[in-house]
């Protein structure tokens, strides 16, 4: 006991007045007694995770509100239901059909994205030709170096539809460019 409080012990401690349940064990090596040790402190909530914890409540709230403000209103879709009643579905039909077309993307937004693809058409193209070269050197070393007529025959295939696509991607860009030629002009 602690000269403190006139050798009487408190009732409460201080870590009992913070909200702390704190357990101690008589050693970190184990008991003596033979029992296996458990924990050494067990501590029933520190409040900075307490804290956090409501803050990270609170901001998912938040969140979860902001996203519900963001959807239609309530009373568009009472509309919408009242609109599919059995009376009224003739009415209905026309204004669903005008809402399932999506909207035509401006010129711009289309010739930008054209232009994207022309670009990946482009590098699948150079890939294409890197692996034509890749494939005449092989079989060439497996032709003459190695002496292996079976795979020369197949990698002479492989080379075959290599050079086929390549002639097709070719087509395909020139086809493409003038069509991105034509919407960059109307844009």
């Amino acid at each position: 006991m602690s000269r403190r409080f006139g050798g009487v012990a408190p009732s409460i401690t201080a870590t009992e007045r913070r909200g702390y349940a704190v357990r101690f064990i008589s050693s970190l090596l184990g008991d003596t007694t033979g029992t296996p040790s458990t924990t050494v402190n067990t501590l029933m909530g520190d409040p900075r995770n307490v804290a956090h914890a409501k803050k990270v409540t609170q901001e998912k709230q938040h969140k979860a509100k902001a996203a519900q403000k963001t959807r239609a209103p309530q009373p568009a879709r009472k509309a919408q239901i009242e609109q599919t009643k059995p009376g009224a579905t003739e009415e209905s039909a026309a204004p669903k059909q005008q809402a399932e077309k999506p909207p035509h993307p401006s010129d711009s937004a289309q010739s930008e994205k054209s232009h994207a693809v022309l670009s990946k058409l482009k590098e699948l193209e150079f890939h294409s030709r890197a692996n034509i070269e890749k494939l005449a050197e092989l079989s060439l070393t497996i032709e003459e170096e190695l002496k292996q007529k079976a795979f020369a025959e197949a990698i002479g295939a492989v080379y075959a539809a290599q050079d086929a696509f390549q002639s097709k991607i070719v087509k395909l860009i020139e086809d493409y460019e003038a069509e991105c030629a034509r919407l960059s002009g109307s844009a």
